[in-house]
């Protein structure tokens, strides 16, 4: 039986009749029926039970491929002279997609060898959810040569999720969409992402980080899927819907049974997904039939079955995808122009930051979704409050992202451009952001400032600090006791603060000026050195003034 992909499965959509052929196909294969946690590797025999209905799973319940394997054994090529042609394209895994899953098992026995993971389960969800990151239509490091993403998750047949990620990965900042190879939600990938061909990113349209990242979510809770039960819950928990785990059970059946490398790009091809990135069909509406393909004008004669009669056709060859022409390719992001981009603390940043996309000739490309993100410990947003804002490049390829709003963490961070699901690099830019500063600081008034020993300075002390003729507000003003000289250091000895435990300090730091710019400083008191001290207040940015204190016993 040729497995041909056509049909997507919505949640409730599925009907008696196509679950009945489902569990009739499962058993005619001898692949897991009705008992579903029956793993035939010394697990336990418990069913899996209803699913859950939310739709908290890795997916989102997103719909997924419903197609069974072949019902012949898979072999090798070469080991069996009766193997059907279906049979050894659907067992097939593309080199790349399936060294991801190895390299994932490897992964996981390393850090969590109790769940006991089989590449396998990783393969069968992989060809429910993508064909194989669609027959294996990845560049050199494993990514997708475009996302592959569901359909939009707006409640219209499918689940409702509401946008999770600003559209960072799916491109949509109103719903979210299933993304990459695994199709992972947004919200999940941010929890679950992972590394998995060591580049330094984490890209859930690259195969080896898509699939160490849904390794390790199908480990989650100690689970040992070494035994079914404990398997049927993990499959369960990246869709909620027991045809989805019959699915996922008779290809982790039919791969364990056999299996071989096909080059990369070479694998069984699924269709357009319903509704998905490469088709965007009505959701209420059922997918169109796929045409019967020509005959082959000189076919291979077909190897006869054992007792006689031919094996199954071989099915058609999928139509060459044209490239798209070089003018409509995004081949590069860079910088376009954007200046130093530094600012003062609650200031607004002069400076805005510019991208252009190119094609593969060199030239502007428009309509390209760019996104742009804030990372690193600030408190600094675009205008609006928001810390990621995806955009679309204009006809001369450029997109200008909002003003930043500088906040009141001081200090660097990084913000990223990158094409909204590309897999091209980030343009990275680094920006400053300065403490509030005050180019003269003076007191507000000229009283004397004495005390007796032993006691507290009557009069409180008050300055003003200020930039550029302007009130500077909001920075910060360090206060010391100092000695005299040339280089003066803290004196231990004089007048001095005390802090909240009541101990004596003659140093305070973290003190800010007002809206006003002023700055009222705590009481001071007097030890009982009589003699005439000075207080030092410095502000960021250096402007200095120096106070005279008194100490001396009262006039008889």
């Amino acid at each position: 039986m040729a497995a041909q992909f056509g049909r997507r499965l919505r949640r409730g959509a599925t009907t008696t009749a196509v679950a009945a052929v489902a569990v009739a196909a499962l058993s005619a294969s001898q692949g897991p029926g009705a008992v579903l946690a029956s793993d035939g590797g010394g697990g336990d025999q418990r069913t899996a039970g209803s699913a859950p209905s939310d739709d908290n799973a890795a997916t989102g319940n997103s719909p997924y491929y419903t197609d069974l394997p072949p019902l012949v054994t898979p072999n090798k090529p070469g080991t069996s002279t009766n193997l059907p042609i279906t049979g050894s394209a659907e067992s097939g895994i593309p080199a790349s997609v399936l060294a991801a899953y190895k390299k994932a098992q490897q992964s996981i026995a390393s850090s969590d060898a109790a769940c006991r993971l089989p590449w396998q389960l990783l393969a069968a969800i992989g060809k429910v959810e993508s064909g194989q990151a669609r027959g294996g239509r990845v560049d050199a490091n494993g990514t997708t040569f475009s996302p592959i993403l569901g359909p939009v998750l707006n409640g219209q047949g499918f689940a409702m999720i509401k946008d999770t990620d600003n559209g960072a990965y799916d491109g949509d900042s109103t719903h979210d969409r299933a993304v990459g190879p695994m199709q992972f939600i947004p919200s999940t990938w941010a929890t679950w992402g992972q590394d998995g061909n060591d580049d330094g990113r984490k890209d859930p349209n690259n195969i080896y980080d898509a699939a160490l990242a849904a390794g390790h979510y199908l480990c989650a809770g100690s689970r040992d899927l070494a035994l079914a039960a404990d398997l049927d819950r993990a499959v369960l928990s990246y869709n909620h819907s027991n045809e989805y785990l019959r699915t996922v059970r008779s290809w982790f059946d039919y791969y364990k049974r056999g299996t071989h490398e096909v080059p990369d790009g070479t694998g069984v091809v699924p269709p357009p997904l319903d509704g998905g990135s490469d088709a965007s069909p009505d959701p209420g509406t059922s997918p169109s039939p796929t045409p019967p393909a020509k005959p082959d004008p000189d076919p291979d004669p077909e190897p006869s079955k054992p007792g006689g009669g031919s094996t199954d056709p071989k099915p058609p060859t999928p139509p060459a995808t044209q490239p798209p022409k070089p003018s409509q390719t995004l081949a590069d992001l860079e910088n376009a122009g954007t200046g130093a981009l530094t600012a003062t603390a609650g200031d607004a940043f002069a400076e805005r930051i510019k991208v252009r996309a190119k094609n593969s000739l060199g030239g502007p490309l428009a309509k390209v979704s760019v996104t742009f993100t804030i990372a690193g410990d600030t408190d600094t947003r675009f205008d609006g409050g928001k810390s990621a804002v995806t955009l679309t490049t204009g006809s001369d390829g450029t997109v200008t992202a909002p003003v930043l709003q500088a906040g009141e963490t001081t200090g660097e961070f990084t913000v990223r451009a990158i094409a909204t699901g590309r897999s091209l690099p980030a343009v990275a830019y680094t920006a400053t952001v300065t403490a509030r500063q005050a180019d003269a600081i003076a007191r507000t008034d000229d009283k004397a400032l004495t005390a007796a020993p032993g006691a507290e300075f009557a009069d409180a002390v008050e300055v003003k600090a200020t930039y550029k003729g302007a009130i500077a507000s909001g920075v910060a003003v360090t206060a010391t006791m100092i000695t005299d000289g040339d280089t003066p250091a803290e004196n231990d000895k004089g007048p001095y603060f005390k802090d909240a435990d009541g101990n004596t300090v003659r140093t305070l730091t973290e003190l800010k000026t007002d809206a006003d710019g002023t700055l009222l400083l705590p009481k001071i008191y007097a030890d009982d050195t009589a003699g005439t001290y000075k207080l030092r207040l410095t502000t960021e940015g250096g402007a200095t003034v120096v106070i005279e204190l008194t100490v001396e016993a009262p006039a008889a």
